[in-house]
């Protein structure tokens, strides 16, 4: 269920009026009266949720499957077992997008009033001109809000923090001492679309972004909340300006971020990483705790614990510095010989 503080549920809905939604078709021996209340993905649905399941390499999963509902190709609908409606579709997470759409809504402040009325603020919370508070918002003592900077409803802010002008914080639970420097964008929505009947399609994002005691988040950095699980950023980790986030990646504590890097969905980042400037990281991969990634490599591969890689596609560093060597003595040698 996404978190209420951040979103207002819409349900339930029926499964006859859901299929009617999505386009989808009801399998034999569904009860078109069941209520559907929620979304979530397929691990963690449970009675009253609509799942999916798009990949068919996936499809023994569905054994164990505790949603009431499941959108399927029609390839895969027998799979699913009895308790668990099949919605049959060929497009099963366009048609889940559209279920979390009419099931669930960001929520947007109620109130006209800068500060909300709803909100706590603890002892010498300062507030700067133009920032705005929204509704159930908490803010610990000691901390500062800046010129235009944005706090949405539902958000919780520890003591100490310093949230810089004209950034922004919405559907996110940030801990002690974090500096959120000007212009950062914290909690959008992550980068999810798929293919619908006209187009693509946005994919509603219902998870949050937490962050840690202690993080710096540096000025223009973007820091999606997550598709369904949380976006989570370490105790302690430094990021630089102008690094991307994406939704669901999880950064460890201590770890240090230089400018223009971005980390793809998904990613896993141990313990005291670090990543040179402008690094670039696929999605879904692990990068190992104490691990160092060079500036501008692209990494592609998980990358184990302790070890240091560049280039592009990045492998380990002493690998790349020879074949860089080669390729230079190479190429002087080949110079060499149409002078000659």
């Amino acid at each position: 269920m996404p978190d209420p503080r951040f979103f207002e549920d819409l349900g339930p809905i029926a499964l006859s009026r859901l299929a009617e939604l999505t386009g989808a078709e009801l399998a034999p021996g569904a009860g078109p009266r069941i209520e559907i209340s929620t979304v979530a993905v397929l691990g963690r649905a449970a009675p009253g949720a609509v799942t999916f399941l798009s990949d068919p390499r996936r499809v023994a999963e569905l054994a164990n499957i505790r949603a009431s509902a499941c959108f399927v190709h029609p390839k895969q609908a027998q799979a699913v077992p009895a308790g668990c409606a099949a919605l049959m579709t060929p497009a099963p997470q366009a048609a889940y997008a559209l279920a979390a759409a009419a099931l669930h809504r960001p929520r947007r402040s109620a109130s006209d009033e800068w500060v909300s009325l709803s909100a706590q603020l603890e002892p010498d919370v300062r507030i700067e001109p133009g920032a705005v508070i929204g509704d159930g918002a908490q803010i610990g003592a000691g901390t500062v809000i800046g010129a235009g900077a944005v706090i949405g409803p539902g958000v919780a802010i520890g003591r100490n923090c310093e949230i810089g002008p004209r950034a922004t914080v919405t559907f996110a639970l940030i801990g002690d001492r974090v500096k959120v420097f000007a212009g950062a964008m914290v909690g959008e929505a992550g980068f999810g679309a798929t293919v619908g009947p006209a187009g693509l399609i946005d994919i509603p994002q219902l998870g949050r972004v937490i962050i840690q005691d202690g993080v710096t988040v540096g000025a223009g950095v973007c820091i999606d909340r997550g598709a369904f699980e949380d976006t989570v950023i370490g105790e302690n980790t430094k990021i630089d300006n102008m690094v991307q986030i994406a939704h669901n990646v999880r950064i460890g504590r201590n770890c240090a971020i230089a400018a223009q890097t971005g980390i793809s969905g998904s990613v896993v980042v141990g313990d005291g990483v670090q990543f040179g400037g402008r690094a670039g990281v696929a999605d879904h991969l692990i990068i190992g705790e104490g691990a160092r990634v060079a500036a501008a490599a692209g990494v592609m591969k998980d990358i184990p614990a302790g070890e240091t890689w560049g280039g592009f596609p990045a492998r380990p560093i002493k690998k790349w510095m020879r074949e860089v060597a080669w390729l230079s003595r190479t190429v002087a040698r080949r110079g060499d010989g149409a002078g000659a």
